[in-house]
Parts: C-alpha cells; sequence; structure tokens
C-alpha cells in the first residue's frame, strides 16, 4: 500500500508500506520530495514504491557517511559528466586518509556543523601532518578539504538524504591568494628565443600555451586531426590529465566551452606543419615498434603514446632553471597568452572564448589586474593633451618662451 500527502508548497510526503515487522507491526518508508503537482508526485511515488519493493531503498538515517560516498562515487563522480580523472584522484586521496576516518562511521544526517568546524580546527593545528613531524598541514591542502567535504554533502542535499547541507555554518578557511605570476610584452619575446634553442618538440609544446592559452592536459591529448592548417587553427576536444598504469586518460574536455577552436599564428602553424611532416617520416621507420595504435597525438615520447601528464611541467621548469628565466608555472603560460592579448588590447570576451573558461565572469576575476594596469597606461597617454603642456608648447613655437 502506498500514498501521497501534500505537506507544503510543492513539498510532498510519500509513503510505502514494506510489509509486517517482527512485532507484528506494519513497516513504512516515507521520503519527502518537491514536485510540482500531483500527478508529478504520484509518478515519483511509483518510482518510491519500486526502490522499497526491490529492497534497494535506505532511510536516509540509517545509511553512514562512508557508505554514502561510495553512492555518490558510483552515480555521479565516476560518471562521464561527473569529476576528471585526476581530480577524482585527489578527492579519493583526501576522502581516505582525512575524511572518512573522521565522518565514515557516523550516519549521514548525524553529521553536524560543529563536528566539521572542530575537524576543519584540527586540521590547523599542529601534528596535523600524517609524518607526525608535529607540523600541520598546509592552508591551501584544508581549503581542498573542505571543498571536497562540501561538494560530497551537497549531493546528499540534492538526493533528499539531508535536507541542509552541515557545511553552510562552517567558514572557509582563508587562504592569502599567490601573486599570479606571467610573462608581459617584454618578458615574452626572450622566453620564445630560449624556446627556439631548444627541441622542437618542446619549442611547439610551450608556445602551444604561451600564444594559444591551452590547457597542459588539452595540448597532451591534441592529435593530428584536429589540427587544420588552412584554417590556422586547432581544435580542443579532448584532455589528458592523468595516467594510471602507464596508460593515459583521454576524456572529453569537463566543460562544453572548453572545446573550442583557437586561431594560432601563421608562423605558429607552418612550424608545427614541418614536425607534423617529420613525425610521420619517423612512424614509418618505427613500424612494428609503434606503441600508438590507431592514435596519432602531436606530442608523444617517439613510440606513439603521449606523454606522462606530469612530464612537462617538468621539462619547464628545468628550462626556466637553464636559461635564468623567471619562475613562471607551465600553467601560468595560459595567464601570460591572456595578459599579451589584454596588453595588445583584445577584449576580455574574446580572451574568455579562446582560453575556453565557462563564464565571462571568472575572465575578468582572474584578469582585472592586469585590465586594469593596461586602463592606467591607456589613461596615462592622454596626458599630452594636458592645457598646461599645449599652452607651454605653442609658446615655446612662437618664441616667448
Amino acid at each position: 500500500m502506498a500514498s501521497v500527502q501534500k505537506r507544503g508548497d510543492k513539498s510532498w510526503l510519500l509513503v510505502v508500506e514494506a510489509g509486517m515487522g517482527s512485532d507484528g507491526q506494519r513497516i513504512k518508508r516515507t521520503k519527502t520530495i518537491k514536485a510540482d503537482g500531483i500527478r508529478e508526485a504520484r509518478k515519483k511515488l511509483a518510482e518510491f514504491e519500486t526502490e522499497v519493493e526491490a529492497g534497494e531503498y535506505i532511510a536516509p538515517n540509517k545509511m553512514t557517511f562512508a557508505a554514502f560516498v561510495e553512492d555518490w562515487r558510483i552515480k555521479y563522480a565516476e560518471q562521464a559528466d561527473g569529476l576528471s580523472a585526476l581530480t577524482l584522484k585527489n578527492y579519493n586521496s583526501l576522502l581516505k586518509n582525512r575524511i572518512i576516518p573522521v565522518f565514515g562511521h557516523l550516519q549521514i544526517g548525524e553529521i553536524k556543523t560543529m563536528h566539521i568546524v572542530n575537524f576543519i580546527n584540527d586540521l590547523k593545528s599542529p601534528g596535523s601532518r600524517k609524518s607526525g613531524q608535529g607540523e600541520s598541514i598546509s592552508l591551501g591542502t584544508v581549503l581542498y578539504i573542505y571543498k571536497v567535504l562540501k561538494n560530497v554533502l551537497s549531493y546528499a542535499v540534492k538526493w533528499q538524504l539531508i535536507s541542509k547541507n552541515p557545511m553552510d555554518g562552517v567558514k572557509k578557511p582563508k587562504v592569502e591568494q599567490e601573486k599570479m605570476q606571467y610573462f608581459d610584452g617584454d618578458e615574452a619575446p626572450l622566453v620564445i628565443e630560449a624556446l627556439f634553442k631548444e627541441p622542437t618538440i618542446w619549442r611547439l609544446f610551450c608556445l602551444g600555451s604561451l600564444l594559444g592559452g591551452f590547457r597542459r592536459g588539452e595540448l597532451l591529448g591534441l592529435e593530428w586531426p584536429y589540427v587544420n592548417y588552412e584554417e590556422h587553427s586547432i581544435s580542443i576536444q579532448q584532455s589528458i590529465s592523468l595516467t594510471e598504469d602507464g596508460e593515459a586518460i583521454v576524456k572529453s574536455p569537463k566543460t562544453e566551452s572548453s572545446q573550442r577552436i583557437v586561431d594560432m599564428p601563421e608562423w605558429y602553424m607552418r612550424e608545427l606543419k614541418d614536425f607534423h611532416h617529420q613525425s610521420k617520416i619517423n612512424r614509418l621507420k618505427l613500424g612494428d615498434a609503434w606503441q600508438g595504435g590507431e592514435r596519432s597525438f602531436v606530442f608523444q615520447s617517439g613510440y606513439g603514446k603521449p606523454y606522462y601528464y606530469n612530464t612537462p611541467s617538468l621539462w619547464w621548469r628545468k628550462f626556466l632553471r637553464r636559461h635564468k628565466l623567471k619562475p613562471v608555472r607551465l600553467h601560468d603560460l595560459r595567464h601570460s597568452a591572456a595578459s599579451l592579448l589584454i596588453e595588445d588590447g583584445v577584449d576580455l570576451k574574446t580572451i574568455q572564448e579562446r582560453l575556453g573558461h565557462k563564464k565571462y565572469q571568472t575572465t575578468a576575476d582572474i584578469y582585472a589586474h592586469i585590465s586594469k594596469k593596461v586602463k592606467k597606461e591607456s589613461a596615462s597617454k592622454l596626458d599630452k593633451f594636458d592645457p598646461s603642456k599645449i599652452i607651454r608648447q605653442q609658446t615655446v613655437n612662437n618664441g616667448d618662451y
């Protein structure tokens, strides 16, 4: 027997009987849902009844946090539209080593805001490092743990296991943001000059980020069919952010905006074309030694397999030391790309689309200080129209000075 009862605006209580208990009392399963009308509510009641009869329903107050995390992984995190491979790896590590040891045994509805406040404070305390050296973990790591826990619990709310996220009352750990590092219009030529003293494959990889604003994973996942020499453009359709058991994890970019076509300088595309030609020759020479199968990655180790996902960053750090260049992260070449375009007067909307940011505001927030600097420099160029300077110059020209 099942029934549906209206509780409030768009709020309905579903009731399903699940047989008799050992005490002779009827067992009832209840669930509160949101629905726009009785028709939708009855549809959800039928789904709930099927779930109860199949034995798949777990009352919210009976599910432990550890059990919920397993459910969250299967139903969201490991799905194609869930977390990226690298993000999931980081989440799993923090859940296993930091979060589940504290909250895993608790029922999902038992986790209160004060539990989490104490947990975050303990993370900041001396001795929080697993090494036992008496040091506290970095505030950056504390912030990441905070975000992981908040994200996981948000799905408990979405799936109506709890009515409110206990993280809502927890203050976000404050981390002093590092000053953004990038190469400006004066420094970029020095970097490019140094790259022309390096192997072609690494020159093209780094210039792809500096000129195209591509992410490391996007360049690692780039294959030759996505390079258009006629249009002088590169299409981003996939990415590699992790390597497991020697195999690259190739996935579509996380957001639709990351899938994009980026126009590149003609001289860069000529270099890329020459490199492509040489790559074809090398592949033919390898014969059966080719390990790439049917894939044709642009940036690969010589036998067809893409580089290990962290290899470009390691190479880049060594490159900076060799040429005594400013310590800018490989990822910050994207910021350099944006900086060079802003200095050249390109609008932020165009930069947003070029970098593949989902929201315009993200681009505006990241590069606000660069835009402000350029605007000030632009305004200073108008100082030549200062009336006092104009009058003084006219006086000089008339010989009255």
